[in-house]
């Protein structure tokens, strides 16, 4: 009998693996940009048959992972999941650190600031302190940017050895994608903004858009994270980015002294 159920446990756990790896499939498939989904959509997303993702999504639901519209038949992403990605947040000591100093930069520009860490190949918003203005831009906490002409992820690969910025470009950042000479463009703008210390977005990823990053560095020299401002482009000069620019390179600086970093 023992023998038996070493032989079957290898399978259970296969099985479990899969379904477990399934339902991350599922909840996956929602975007900022697709926030609510049906079955069918899920489906062709994920490439399994309706029933499995009609499963899957019952017991997201039961676990509150996932929310279903009462009048469409449709599902978001539930409240649940920040019981998981709390616990992260809250640790993460750059995220901490860097909340007074993103205050007080949105208390002085008067326009949204932002936290951003870099996953390998995109910069991610971790902590967001809005405009108090009406008209302004912001984005959801976990908001991810992959494309070289945004401010942050320009300032992320700045700190990276050039040969490791190639290599992403060549696996299709986006945005920096091209031939030689493109790529040899994209590295000497990096050394502009290595320079300078902050990255420019002006309106080149969105028309109504300006974005101004500088990074964060710990205690060890290393770039952990970039403070990030935002703004509609109507109310930034070109004078007033340069004066603003100064604004978040000292935020950075804060965040960056806060944890640990001589300067």
């Amino acid at each position: 009998m023992t023998g038996d159920a070493d032989r079957r446990e290898p399978a259970t756990v296969r099985n479990s693996t899969s379904v477990l790896l399934n339902g991350l499939r599922v909840m996956a498939a929602f975007s900022i940009e697709e926030p609510v989904l049906g079955v069918t959509e899920i489906a062709r997303k994920v490439d399994m048959h309706k029933s499995s993702v009609s499963r899957i999504l019952a017991t997201l639901e039961h676990a509150g992972y996932v929310e279903r519209d009462s009048a469409s038949g449709r599902f978001r992403l539930g409240l649940g999941l920040l019981t998981l990605a709390g616990p992260l947040l809250a640790d993460l000591d750059v995220r901490r650190a860097a909340s007074p100093a993103l205050e007080r930069l949105t208390r002085r520009s008067r326009e949204t600031s932002a936290l951003m860490v870099w996953n390998g190949h995109e910069a991610v918003v971790v902590e967001q302190v809005a405009s108090p203005q009406q008209v302004k831009h912001t984005a959801a906490i976990g908001t991810r940017y992959d494309t070289y002409e945004s401010a942050s992820v320009q300032v992320f690969l700045a700190g990276l050895p050039p040969g490791e910025v190639r290599q992403l470009i060549e696996r299709g950042l986006r945005g920096g994608a091209g031939d030689e000479q493109a790529i040899e463009g994209v590295l000497r703008g990096l050394d502009e903004v290595r320079v300078q210390g902050y990255a420019v977005n002006n309106g080149r990823t969105s028309i109504e858009e300006v974005g101004i990053a500088a990074g964060v560095r710990d205690h060890r020299g290393e770039q952990v994270a970039a403070v990030l401002l935002s703004a509609p482009r109507f109310r930034m000069s070109p004078q007033l980015i340069e004066a603003v620019a100064h604004d978040v390179v000292d935020a950075a600086r804060e965040v960056s002294a806060r944890l640990g970093n001589p300067g």
